[in-house]
């Protein structure tokens, strides 16, 4: 299989039937986990973090509004020991990811090391608001940025002036656009930084030809209707795939129930992470189902980088994996805004490695970045 054609992130050899939108599945209900080579997090039957929580670390379950009415579900990080006015940081992703997953690890880690934390849930996803569940907006994903720092900032313990932003993979592109709009936005930092729109309206490494764009155009345009008529929102791919004879062939989960034998090694590392006891979480949207099926539009319609250079004089830190399939746009925004975003390469790092992987993830280099930042 192609690489770029995984991407989907599993390319389906005919168009999926519809499947209707349901209520999220009860814990323990969903089936055919297996545990991973990596064995590094397990999520309980009760909703639990794929991840222990630092002894010198207090966590709380919290709930703030952004300015579209939705309501955010996050996690709050704060150090046991803490005193006085701390720097803060906002923290969100991967895409399809829960703030029980990647962040909140990314969240623990900040806090143990002196930050007060906010990993949250991206809205319609999670425990966050939002009637129809599953859906992503990156105007509604940026905003929920920027509500987080609202919430940071509100806190006695929280340096207003001293928040910052950190996000992981596909709402990295969403924390950049926050930030470049978002003077209160510091700093930024980003692992395995995926830009959304580009991906989802362009396919990976912009492989789309203009003929297939028209033809994914038509694909959403079409299920449109079929929801309209329905009354309900089908699942189906957020990167929509082809087939050999060229049609769109989206499927209606993210990643398969069971790792086929012949998958490629982008599903591999994928799956190794949702699909396993290494990153399970039952409401996250990787790990058990897919996006709504119209999801696509507003990518196509909503470009991330536009204001990119309205981030400096304040900076980015952008974190890739030397053997990441997204490596290329981290690489692509430090080319664009060269006085504003630094690039650090991990070696013998993937993708997804730097979800988790705490050997590989540069926390040193991070807190080095947001000390000198927030200062």
């Amino acid at each position: 299989m192609e690489r770029r054609k995984a991407l989907g992130l599993i390319t389906a050899t005919g168009a999926a039937t519809a499947a209707s939108l349901t209520a999220l599945p009860s814990y323990g209900a969903e089936t055919g986990r297996v545990m991973g080579p990596t064995g590094q997090g397990k999520a309980t039957a009760e909703g639990g973090h794929t991840f222990a929580l630092d002894k010198n670390v207090r966590r709380t379950s919290v709930r703030f509004k952004n300015r579209y009415g939705i309501e955010v579900a996050a996690d709050l990080y704060v150090p046991r020991n803490a005193r006085g006015k701390l720097s803060a940081l906002a923290l969100s992703g991967p895409f399809g990811a829960v703030k029980e997953q990647s962040s909140g690890l990314y969240a623990n880690e900040f806090a143990r090391r002196g930050y007060v934390a906010l990993a949250f849930d991206p809205s319609f996803t999670g425990e966050s608001g939002g009637a129809v569940r599953d859906v992503a907006s990156p105007d509604i994903y940026t905003e929920d940025f920027s509500a987080a720092v609202d919430f940071l900032g509100l806190q006695k313990i929280v340096d207003r002036e001293r928040i910052g932003v950190q996000a992981i993979c596909g709402l990295s592109g969403m924390a950049l656009t926050a930030a470049a709009a978002d003077s209160r936005i510091k700093a930024v930092a980003t692992a395995s930084m995926y830009d959304m729109s580009r991906s989802i309206s362009r396919g990976h490494e912009d492989y789309y030809t203009r003929e297939q764009r028209q033809k994914v155009v038509d694909h959403l345009s079409r299920q449109r209707w079929i929801d309209a008529e329905k009354g309900t929102y089908a699942r189906l791919s957020h990167e929509v795939p082809f087939d050999e004879n060229g049609n769109v062939a989206p499927s209606n989960r993210v990643l398969p129930r069971a790792l086929p034998a012949d998958a490629d090694p982008i599903t591999k590392i994928f799956f190794d992470y949702y699909r396993t006891e290494r990153g399970y979480h039952p409401r996250s949207i990787n790990s058990t189902t897919a996006w709504t099926g119209t999801t696509p539009m507003s990518f196509f319609a909503f470009r991330q980088m536009t204001n990119i250079d309205m981030l400096a004089p304040r900076k980015a830190l952008l974190v890739a994996g030397a053997d990441a399939h997204s490596r290329y746009y981290s690489e692509d925004i430090r080319k664009t805004a060269p006085d504003a975003a630094d690039l650090v390469i991990v070696p013998g790092a993937d993708h997804v490695d730097l979800y988790d992987r705490k050997d590989l993830i540069p926390f040193d280099r991070l807190d080095e970045f947001f000390t000198k930042n927030l200062a």
